[in-house]
């Protein structure tokens, strides 16, 4: 039985003035986002991390850092599971493309995973690269308590689909910077033992 902890990473400028952060944008993490990383580390003290796994994308290393530079764990970073590309709308401010967001999101909500941003992917590209990477990592590891600290939209897509939840419910899927989601693997199946931890969150200081 494996124990997969999924994190989402700590905020960003980006985040903080609500511009869309794709696969693209490959920003750091701020102030407040190195106060969660360091969170994380704490609220996973009693874990005994053996493996971490980040994306390609430096927001992602950057906030595993604490809990790195803790522990022992091997570090393996794989593109397959940076974050979803949302193409044309990368950099943009989320008020200026509500529109064609809310218009593409009630498509993915009506059933119709394989609608693709402009430029972009769509839930079910995003889900096959990102999916398959997560389950090969866990098949090629003898280690029992892994950390993936990867993304908010990939998180939602992943998990709505590993737990069989269907993609098109993908916005079930709740998560904040720095949120934790325990899942367990038998080797078949996933099971949920918390998502959207964030306790540990509260003592966060930076605004």
């Amino acid at each position: 039985m494996k124990h997969i902890f999924i994190i989402r990473h700590g905020e960003t400028d980006n985040n903080k003035h609500h511009l869309l952060q794709g696969r693209g944008v490959n920003a750091s993490i701020n102030g407040k986002g190195k106060e969660q990383a360091e969170c994380v580390s704490n609220a996973l003290k009693d874990v005994p991390v053996d493996k971490i796994i980040v994306s390609s994308l430096k927001r992602t290393i950057e906030t595993a850092t604490p809990l790195i530079e803790r522990t022992d764990a091997v570090v393996e970073s794989y593109s397959e599971l940076d974050e979803m590309s949302f193409g044309e709308w990368e950099g943009a401010y989320f008020e200026d493309v509500r529109a064609s967001i809310e218009a593409i999101n009630q498509k993915w909500k009506q059933g119709d995973i394989e609608a693709v941003i402009p430029g972009g992917e769509s839930p079910k590209q995003v889900f096959e690269r990102a999916s398959k990477k997560l389950i090969d990592v866990l098949k090629d590891s003898d280690e029992e308590n892994i950390v993936f600290m990867i993304h908010g939209r990939l998180i939602r897509i992943l998990l709505s689909g590993l737990l069989n939840l269907g993609l098109e419910n993908m916005d079930l899927i709740k998560h904040e910077n720095g949120a934790i989601n325990h899942l367990t693997w038998d080797g078949e199946y996933f099971k949920t033992v918390e998502l959207n931890m964030t306790e540990h969150l509260e003592k966060v200081q930076v605004a």
